[in-house]
C-alpha cells in the first residue's frame, strides 16, 4: 500500500505549477505588447512621414494583429491609403478602418507656425544631405566651403566658393533638387589670388588620377534621380574612360540640355555622348 502524499507537499506542487504557468503567460503577453506597440509606431510614423496623410490627426491602435484606425481626412483616397499603409506593416493581417471622410475638414493648426512636423523634418533632412552630396559630385564645387540648411524646403547655402560661376553652379544644384521649394544663396567668393590657387589644385589633381567609370556612371544616375526636372527613370547611362553616354527619352528640350549639364559637371567625366538623348 502506497504511502499519502502529504497535503502540505501537494499544496507547493500546485502553486509552483501555477506560478510556472502565470510566468509564461507573463511573458507572453509582454512580447504580445511590445510586438503591438512595435507595429502601432511603424505605422504612424510611416503616416507622418506621408506628405498626404503627416497634417492629418490620425490614430492607430493594435489588438492580437488587427489595426483600429480612426481620425478624420479630406479625401476617400487619403482614407484607403491609410488603410494600406498599415496593412503593409509584419503582423497585420486586419484592418478596422473607422476614419471618417469629411470634404470641408481642416486640420488641427500646429502650436507654433515656426515648429515643423516629424515629416518636414526628415524631408529637410534627405533634402540637406542629397544637396551636400551633389555639390561634392561635382567637378566644380568639390572644394566648396559649403554649409547647407534646410527649412520646409527652403535651402540656404553660406560659405566661400572659388569663383562667381562655382557659387552659380551651386544655386542650380540646389534648385534642381527634389523637395527644394527655394535656395537662399548666400555664398562668398574668395579672391581672385585664392581661386588661381584653388584652380591650379584641381587641375593637378585631376591630371593625377582618373575616376573609376562606375563611380562616374552612378553618380550620374544618382543626381539625375535626385532632380526635380529630369526624369531619371527615363535616361541610361554609360561610362568608358571618362565618357558617358546618354540615351532614352525626355520631355522637352530644356530637360535634355539639363541633363547633359548635370553630366559635364560630376567629377572624372571627360565628355558627354548625348545622340541617343531624343524627345
Amino acid at each position: 500500500m502506497k504511502a499519502p502524499i502529504p497535503k502540505s507537499l501537494l499544496v507547493s506542487s500546485v502553486a509552483l505549477a501555477l506560478a510556472a504557468i502565470s510566468g509564461s503567460v507573463t511573458a507572453d503577453t509582454v512580447s504580445q505588447d511590445l510586438t503591438e506597440a512595435r507595429q502601432e509606431t511603424q505605422i504612424w510614423t510611416t503616416y507622418a512621414l506621408s506628405p498626404y496623410l503627416r497634417s492629418l490627426d490620425l490614430k492607430v491602435s493594435v489588438d492580437n494583429g488587427k489595426a483600429t484606425l480612426t481620425g478624420t481626412v479630406e479625401e476617400g483616397v487619403n482614407k484607403d491609403l491609410a488603410k494600406q499603409i498599415a496593412l503593409g506593416v509584419s503582423g497585420i493581417k486586419e484592418v478596422d478602418n473607422q476614419i471618417v471622410v469629411q470634404a470641408d475638414y481642416v486640420p488641427p493648426a500646429r502650436a507654433s507656425s515656426s515648429e515643423r512636423g516629424f515629416g518636414e523634418v526628415v524631408d529637410d533632412a534627405t533634402i540637406t544631405a542629397t544637396v551636400k552630396s551633389k555639390l561634392l559630385w561635382s567637378k566644380h564645387t568639390e572644394g566648396l566651403d559649403t554649409d547647407v540648411d534646410t527649412r520646409r524646403g527652403k535651402v540656404t547655402l553660406k560659405g566661400t566658393a572659388t569663383s562667381a560661376a562655382a557659387k552659380d553652379l551651386a544655386g542650380r544644384l540646389a534648385a534642381n533638387t527634389r523637395g527644394v521649394a527655394s535656395v537662399d544663396n548666400r555664398l562668398t567668393v574668395k579672391g581672385e589670388k585664392a581661386r588661381t590657387v584653388d584652380a591650379a589644385k584641381s587641375s593637378a589633381g585631376e591630371a593625377g588620377h582618373d575616376i573609376a567609370d562606375a563611380w562616374i556612371t552612378t553618380k550620374v544616375k544618382s543626381t539625375f534621380m535626385f532632380s526635380s526636372n529630369v526624369d531619371g527613370s527615363d535616361i541610361s547611362v554609360d561610362t568608358k574612360g571618362g565618357i558617358v553616354t546618354l540615351g532614352g527619352r525626355v520631355d522637352s528640350g530644356a530637360e535634355r540640355a539639363l541633363a547633359i549639364e548635370f553630366a559635364q559637371n560630376v567629377r572624372g567625366v571627360k565628355g558627354v555622348q548625348a545622340q541617343g538623348l531624343t524627345l
